[in-house]
């Protein structure tokens, strides 16, 4: 069984491991796409908005119609782009939608039940996720659960690398003036495990039916201890 070790910090991912992927796919994206429209219409002057547009319109070829900015990120929405303007953008909106109470964040119960067992046996946890630190506290502040923030240490996303790049999870690791091995990277990506392990941390395949009807066993977990659920990680 999957084990934290005394003195162990566990840095999870979020999407498919302490949240399902639906809620992010079904439910935060489409309200993001809906909401780029009059989002941009409203406050498309804005500095701190201007300043992701105007790269977005850069990136895109230079183009400086605001409509057609729009139509370049909800088309980056429908691929699931990781460039930072959308991520930007996409936490200014949800940060509203959280607050207009339009949803709150789903987060599995046995990684909730678990995040808190691990904190208060003094387990240091961090969060690194593809979505924006901003977009992470979003998600953890307003659970299904209420406000999950005060269980976290830190949270990192891809302004330290991409996820699938070793030297990410280094220099995490380097950032928390921790050793890798202390680190304990949890993920439903099996290449995101690969890069951790590489980097020297232990690593921990969620490999959850709601979000994989088909288990990922043997060879396709690439040597990765491979859990169903948090409570399959005991400390």
């Amino acid at each position: 069984m999957p084990q934290t070790t005394p003195g162990r910090s566990v840095l999870t991912d979020i999407e498919g491991t302490t949240s399902s992927i639906s809620f992010v796919k079904d439910v935060l994206f489409p309200y993001a796409r809906r909401a780029l429209p009059g989002f941009v219409h409203a406050h498309g002057h804005d500095p701190a908005v201007r300043g992701w547009l105007d790269r977005v319109a850069t990136d895109a070829g230079g183009m400086c119609d605001d409509a057609m900015v729009v139509e370049v990120l909800q088309g980056w929405i429908d691929v699931d782009s990781k460039h930072p303007a959308l991520k930007a953008l996409q936490g200014m909106i949800w940060k509203a939608g959280y607050a207009d109470g339009e949803f709150t964040a789903h987060v599995y119960e046995d990684a909730i039940t678990a995040l808190n067992r691990w904190h208060g046996e003094g387990h240091s946890l961090y969060v690194y996720s593809s979505g924006s630190v901003s977009a992470q506290k979003l998600l953890f502040g307003h659970s299904d659960a209420g406000d999950l923030r005060p269980l976290f240490s830190g949270w990192f996303d891809t302004a330290v690398g991409g996820k699938r790049e070793p030297a990410s999870y280094r220099a995490i690791a380097a950032e928390l003036d921790l050793e890798p091995a202390r680190l304990l990277f949890l993920s439903d990506v099996v290449e995101e495990l690969d890069a951790a392990r590489e980097a020297g941390m232990d690593t921990v395949l969620l490999d959850r039916r709601a979000d994989y009807p088909a288990p990922r066993r043997g060879e396709a977990c690439h040597g990765h201890r491979r859990v169903e659920s948090f409570a399959d990680i005991q400390p």
